[in-house]
């Protein structure tokens, strides 16, 4: 599977964003890849506004314009966007990543929200319920975003429902050290699923979008032994990789990790 890392700095407007992504996500298909991965909140940056007043559901214009997109270049998408939250009455959004290409359309929804470092994410997000793998050419995939990946369950699910390869969106805020958490929680959360994980984050832009930082850059592709494959620096990159999917299945027989666990005791 031949995949493209998209790293870039989504902005205020959708429209704009989708313009970015329309320019990314061709020139990414003119490399060969089959398999376009975008950062977390490409439809509105955080802080760039109220994502509310621009949520829309799966059928909604921006959505329906990048799955076109998706069909007529003969890739498979992933992006993130935010949906209106489910419930009657409840004015969240859900912060949620569309996958959509040939084979249709799905999607996932956020898990675990990020209540951390004075913040409170669950204010304004909806959390989603469900761990989700999206077919990509025959190929079982797992998804998760951004604060998801300290949460190695949500990985080894993914696994044991036939997932070789996780991807990552994110939009990592910026802090001390958090460059460094983000590479080594990547590596190890390949390591907990014997997965390859691509991870992409939201460029670093040299600053806040309104209130919030976007990201720090540093998207990364890891093999299922937690080597780094390939890296991005801070700036706005595509990288464009072929993914060895067999070497999560060397992998899994030399390192029976998940095998080995004591599903007895329940760890």
């Amino acid at each position: 599977m031949r995949a493209a890392l998209v790293q870039m700095t989504s902005t205020d407007d959708p429209a704009a964003n989708l313009r970015l992504v329309e320019e990314r996500v061709t020139a990414a298909a003119e490399r060969g890849a089959t398999l376009v991965v975008l950062p977390e909140a490409v439809l509105r940056a955080f802080g760039g506004g109220s994502l509310a007043e621009v949520a829309e559901p799966l059928d909604g214009p921006w959505a329906t314009a990048v799955t076109a997109l998706a069909r007529r270049l003969g890739v498979t998408v992933v992006v993130g966007t935010f949906t209106p939250a489910a419930g009657e009455g409840d004015a969240r959004v859900r912060n949620t990543l569309l996958v959509t290409g040939p084979g249709g359309t799905t999607s996932y929804d956020k898990t675990h929200l990020f209540d951390a470092f004075g913040y409170a994410e669950s204010d304004g997000v909806q959390p989603g319920s469900g761990v989700v793998v999206a077919d990509v050419d025959g190929e079982p995939v797992g998804l998760a975003t951004c604060y998801d990946v300290r949460f190695p369950a949500l990985f080894t699910a993914a696994a044991d429902r036939g997932a070789r390869l996780v991807v990552v969106c994110a939009s990592w805020g910026a802090g001390p050290g958090k460059v460094e958490q983000w590479e080594l929680l990547v590596r190890a959360r390949a390591l907990d699923s014997t997965s390859v994980v691509v991870a992409v984050g939201q460029a670093d832009a040299g600053g806040p979008v309104g209130a919030a930082p976007t990201g720090v850059g540093h998207s990364l592709v890891v093999s299922p032994l937690g080597e780094v494959l390939h890296r991005l620096g801070a700036e706005e990159d595509t990288l464009v990789v072929d993914l060895d999917l067999d070497a999560v299945d060397d992998a899994r027989r030399v390192l029976p990790v998940l095998a080995n666990r004591r599903r007895d005791l329940g760890v």
